[in-house]
C-alpha cells in the first residue's frame, strides 16, 4: 500500500518546495515517489481566472482522483494539497461548508498529514495567492477542520533544510509503520486541540504521534 503524504497549509507556506524536496530525498532512499501537483493552479492557468463557487467541488474531486491514481504505481505519493484546502477556501470566500465532509473523508485515506507553519515570508504568485492577510484565517479554518474531523496531523516549520528535515522525520516514521497500523489511523490515536494557533514561534518542532 502506497504511503500518501498530504501537505496542507495556507498560501506561501512552502508546500510546493517541500513536496519536491521530499520527493528528491525519498527517491534517494530508493522509494518510487510521485508528486501530485495542485490542480487548482492548472485550472487558473488554463482559464486565466480563479474558480467560481459552483466549480469548487469539481476541482476538489479532481485533486482527490489524481492522488488516488498516483498511489497505484508508487511507494510514496506526495500530495501538494488535497480537497480539504479547496473546502477551506470555499468556506472563506463563498461561505460554503458543503465540501468539508467529502474533503475530510478523502483525507482519511492519507497515511500522513503535514501542516506547514506560517513562519515563511509571504510571496506573490499571480492568481494563486490572495495576500498575506488571508494566511491566518485560512490557517484557523484548516486547523479547526482537522481537529473536528479527528485527523491525525503533524506541524512542520523552519526555513531551508530545517523544514525538510522535520518533514522527513515524520515521513520516515510513517514508512516504518506497518500497513495495518496505517489503515487504523482513520481512528486517530491523538488529536491536537490547538485549532486557533498560528504563531510560528510555538511551532518550531514537529508533533509526532505517540
Amino acid at each position: 500500500m502506497a504511503l500518501t503524504v498530504a501537505l496542507l497549509g495556507a498560501e506561501s507556506t512552502g508546500k510546493t518546495t517541500l513536496a519536491h524536496d521530499l520527493a528528491r530525498a525519498l527517491a534517494a532512499d530508493g522509494q518510487r515517489v510521485a508528486v501530485v501537483h495542485e490542480y487548482l493552479r492548472e485550472f487558473c492557468d488554463t482559464l486565466g481566472r480563479t474558480p467560481r463557487a459552483e466549480e469548487q467541488m469539481g476541482i476538489a474531486e479532481e485533486q482527490t482522483r489524481r492522488i488516488a491514481a498516483a498511489a497505484v504505481n508508487h511507494d510514496v505519493v506526495i500530495a501538494d494539497t488535497t480537497a480539504l484546502m479547496i473546502a477551506v477556501y470555499s468556506d472563506l470566500l463563498f461561505n460554503d461548508l458543503s465540501l468539508y465532509p467529502m474533503a475530510v473523508d478523502a483525507l482519511r485515506g492519507c497515511g500522513l498529514v503535514l501542516v506547514t507553519a506560517l513562519d515563511l515570508p509571504w510571496q506573490a504568485d499571480g492568481l494563486q495567492r490572495d495576500g498575506p492577510h488571508v494566511r491566518e484565517p485560512v490557517n484557523r479554518l484548516l486547523r479547526a477542520a482537522l481537529v473536528q474531523g479527528t485527523i491525525d496531523h503533524a506541524i512542520v516549520s523552519g526555513t531551508g533544510d530545517q523544514r525538510l528535515v522535520s518533514a522527513l522525520v515524520a515521513v520516515r516514521h510513517a514508512l516504518a509503520t506497518p500497513d495495518a497500523e496505517r489503515e487504523a489511523r482513520v481512528n486517530p490515536r491523538w488529536t491536537w486541540a490547538c485549532d486557533r494557533c498560528s504563531d510560528g514561534d510555538c511551532e518550531r518542532h514537529i508533533r509526532l504521534p505517540r
